[in-house]
C-alpha cells in the first residue's frame, strides 16, 4: 500500500453542505459535511484507508485534515472532490492562473493517513488572522 497518494482535486458546491454553514460555519453538522474529501475507492485501497478515516491532505500552499468519503460515481482514480469550504480553501493558491480554469478547480495535493483529528474551524480561522 501506498504512504502517500497524489492526486488533483476539484472543489464543488453541495446544497445540504451549504445550508448547514448558513445556520453555522461552527456547527457539528457543517464540519461533517464540509470537511471531508471524496475518493475512488482505488486511490482509498492504495492509501489502506476505510471511508471515515482521517486523511492530511497537503501541498505547498498549506494542509488541513478531513475525513475520507469513497465516491459512489464511476472509477476516477487520482482524481478527488472537496466541497468548496474553509478546508478546501486551505490549499488553493492565491496566485493568478494563466489558464481560464479557476486555480480551486485543479489543486493537486498529496494524501496520507492522518492520527490528527480534523482541523477545527477555530484553527483554520486563526491561520487567516496570521
Amino acid at each position: 500500500m501506498a504512504s502517500e497518494v497524489e492526486v488533483t482535486i476539484v472543489t464543488v458546491r453541495d446544497i445540504f453542505q451549504d445550508e448547514a454553514g448558513r445556520k453555522s460555519r461552527f456547527s457539528d453538522e457543517y464540519k461533517n459535511l464540509s470537511a471531508l474529501i471524496i475518493l475512488d475507492k482505488q486511490d482509498l485501497i492504495r492509501l489502506d484507508v476505510k471511508d471515515g478515516q482521517r486523511l492530511l491532505v497537503k501541498n505547498e500552499v498549506g494542509s488541513v485534515v478531513v475525513a475520507a468519503r469513497t465516491s459512489e460515481d464511476e472509477a476516477h482514480p487520482g482524481l478527488a472532490f472537496m466541497y468548496n469550504s474553509p478546508w478546501s480553501n486551505q490549499i488553493v493558491s492565491d496566485a493568478v492562473c494563466e489558464s481560464s480554469i479557476p486555480g480551486n478547480k485543479r489543486i493537486k495535493a498529496t494524501l496520507s493517513a492522518a492520527e490528527e483529528d480534523i482541523t477545527q474551524i477555530s484553527e483554520i480561522q486563526a491561520r487567516m488572522q496570521t
